[in-house]
């Protein structure tokens, strides 16, 4: 369904198959580099379980204010940026400059969130830079990547899945099925 922008992996196991299914999209997540973390307020209980994850994968974590706060009251490491409206250095000069590699960004909808997360994500599709916005799809996108650098993923297309001597073999044992009935 590529008209309609949809995509899929398949696998047994969900890491690989959704680490597929972000190569399909063009969404390849990097092995290694600086992550970039927003977070919400509604989320950010979950902030230190992505930090981890993502640090145990040799990550670096650069962050806002109020998700560095969190960061380091857990005790992980982490580098604050500025945010876009509050001055320099902030996320998009970073960006600019092939220095963040993937961002986790969950929206607080507020007028600042407004105007500097849509600049942000333009960036991140500008530059190329894979972007993720629910927690859900951070964790998940940690373990495709503990997966990638664990094991070599393969691309099969979808009609590899599917053989027409098996089709044609499926369809002339249900023939002879119906004609003994």
């Amino acid at each position: 369904m590529r008209s309609t922008g949809e995509v899929m992996g398949i696998h047994y196991e969900l890491s690989i198959a959704f680490a597929k299914a972000q190569i399909a999209a063009g969404q390849k997540p990097p092995l290694s580099g600086t992550l970039f973390l927003s977070l919400n307020d509604l989320t950010k209980s979950q902030l230190p379980t992505i930090a981890r994850a993502f640090l145990g994968l040799e990550f670096t974590i650069v962050a806002t204010s109020g998700t560095a706060c969190v960061l380091e009251l857990e005790g992980l490491p982490v580098d604050r940026l500025l945010k876009m409206h509050e001055g320099r250095p902030h996320a998009g000069d970073m960006i600019a400059n092939g220095q963040i590699q993937m961002m986790v960004i969950t929206s607080s909808g507020d007028s600042f969130d407004q105007i500097d997360g849509r600049k942000l994500r333009r960036m991140a599709l500008a530059y190329k830079i894979p972007i993720i916005t629910t927690v859900a799809g951070a964790l998940a996108t940690a373990e495709a990547i503990k997966s990638m650098k664990s094991k070599e993923i393969e691309m099969s297309a979808l009609q590899n899945y599917f053989s027409l001597d098996k089709e044609e073999e499926s369809n002339k044992n249900l023939q002879s099925i119906s004609s003994s009935l």
